[in-house]
């Protein structure tokens, strides 16, 4: 007997014979891990964008008035608002494009499941 489980990414077994129903990889465990490595890498870049921005900020506080300390900080807050509107702008994008062809470029999934 096969039941599919919830989440699509493996297949629950049950041997012939009455055993422990075994969990068995499919391919579409492929679209698990992709969804979970993009959902990471995002949230990872986030944070980092945080971490800069604090970072930043603290050096922009203990800089007392030394333009190279100042300069320095400046510019870590500038790349970390940066890559912000990167990440943001990529989002954007990948929205606008499917508002204009009604296709979901947001969520991975492999054809033909």
């Amino acid at each position: 007997m096969i039941n599919w489980q919830a989440n699509g990414c493996s297949v629950i077994v049950t041997p012939p014979g009455g055993g422990a129903p075994i969990e068995v990889a499919t391919i579409q465990g492929f679209e698990c891990i992709v969804q979970v490595a993009l959902n990471l890498a995002v949230r990872l870049a986030g944070i980092a964008v945080f971490v800069m921005l604090i970072i930043g900020g603290f050096k922009y506080l203990t800089s007392g008035g030394e333009p190279k300390a100042k300069e320095s900080a400046q510019k870590t807050i500038t790349y970390a608002i940066l890559g912000l509107a990167l990440l943001l702008g990529g989002w954007l994008i990948l929205r606008f494009i499917g508002e204009f062809t009604g296709i979901d470029v947001t969520q991975f999934s492999i054809p033909g499941k």
